[in-house]
């Protein structure tokens, strides 16, 4: 039987100023207010995102901003629900640009890299239930036995398995749930744990406030060693439905909460974290009411909306990058 882990219980795991892009392009639409009295949002005219001016930042509280020098942790909050596919490969697709990009920024690029879905749970049940002759899924991985931490929300993947998953033991190097500086084949890598599939669900809100929880990043838990006080966090979003606020069927709790949780483990400093949504934009500039992830987003400075529908998210990943740069000027790593 294939196994990532031990199945009893959790796993251990080794151990700005300036004015982002956006503007490029040209902007249209008027600005709304920004977070906590932050920088506002401008829509652009290829879907909303968000243009900051951190000019006046300066220094934050007491300490004089050195910058993250190039450590950054990456979130990618997935949903695997039943139409994600397209949105899954443009991701892959555009991931090698991104990395790119980033590289070019900091010469000393040191990252981690963790994708969560937005399903409590393994695989595809129907094929759990079924295994082996009556799965209707091929290449589905039988033979692999979840373990503890493959089960809760949060995680990092390890194995996605389900309708048009990769259905296989993804090659993160060091036996962590999320890739670091080093990996080999890294966009290899990257392509395996994001092609979550089909087969799950889209509580995005849920999954991202248990991915920063401290116990699952604290010693001996099954993301440990993920989070970094000196790092500085970047959380990208992408699903094409919304996180509704329905019993047994959104996530529970809500944007501020989520919000909450998110500071909590970034020592509540919301500039400390670069969030991105690649998102149904169809209510465009506004979030749509159900659309709670949007809402999220948008509750941080440094935000960056765009439209799950585009051929292409290699642009505004480069936006993103963008907004990563003008966060990192100003970080005051903790301490």
């Amino acid at each position: 039987m294939l196994s990532a882990g031990s199945s009893g219980g959790a796993e251990t795991a080794g151990a700005g100023s300036g004015t982002t892009a956006g503007e490029a392009s040209g902007t249209t639409g008027s600005a709304v207010s920004g977070a906590e009295g932050g920088p506002g949002n401008v829509e652009t005219s290829g879907g909303p995102g968000t243009v900051l001016d951190v000019g006046a930042m300066g220094d934050v509280g007491d300490g004089k901003p050195r910058g993250c020098r190039g450590k950054i942790d990456f979130l990618f909050v997935i949903s695997r629900y039943g139409t994600m596919q397209p949105y899954q490969e443009k991701l892959i697709a555009a991931f090698p640009k991104f990395v790119d990009t980033i590289e070019t920024k900091f010469a000393d690029f040191d990252y981690h890299i963790m994708v969560v879905d937005g399903d409590a749970g393994w695989g595809y049940y129907a094929c759990d239930d079924l295994c082996p002759k009556a799965c209707s899924v091929p290449d589905y991985p039988c033979d692999y036995v979840p373990s503890t931490c493959d089960e809760l929300m949060g995680t990092g993947t390890l194995v996605p398995a389900g309708g048009e998953a990769s259905n296989k033991i993804c090659p993160i190097a060091g036996g962590r749930r999320y890739m670091s500086k080093g990996q080999p084949d890294l966009e290899e890598t990257f392509a395996c744990v994001a092609k979550l599939g089909m087969s799950g669900g889209d509580r995005l809100g849920e999954a991202v406030t248990a991915a920063v929880d401290h116990s699952l990043n604290g010693p001996g838990g099954c993301n440990g060693g993920f989070l970094r006080e000196d790092a500085l966090l970047m959380v990208s979003f992408i699903s094409n439905t919304y996180d509704v606020d329905v019993q047994h069927w959104g996530s529970t709790g809500a944007p501020e909460t989520w919000r909450a949780a998110v500071l909590a483990a970034k020592d509540e400093d919301p500039t400390s974290v670069v969030m991105f949504g690649i998102l149904e934009t169809a209510f465009a500039p506004e979030c749509h009411p159900d659309d709670r992830i949007c809402q999220l987003v948008r509750g941080f400075p440094y935000s960056l909306i765009t439209d799950a529908e585009d051929d292409d998210y290699g642009d505004s990943f480069a936006k993103a990058v963008d907004l990563v740069d003008a966060a990192c000027e100003g970080f005051v790593p903790p301490g």
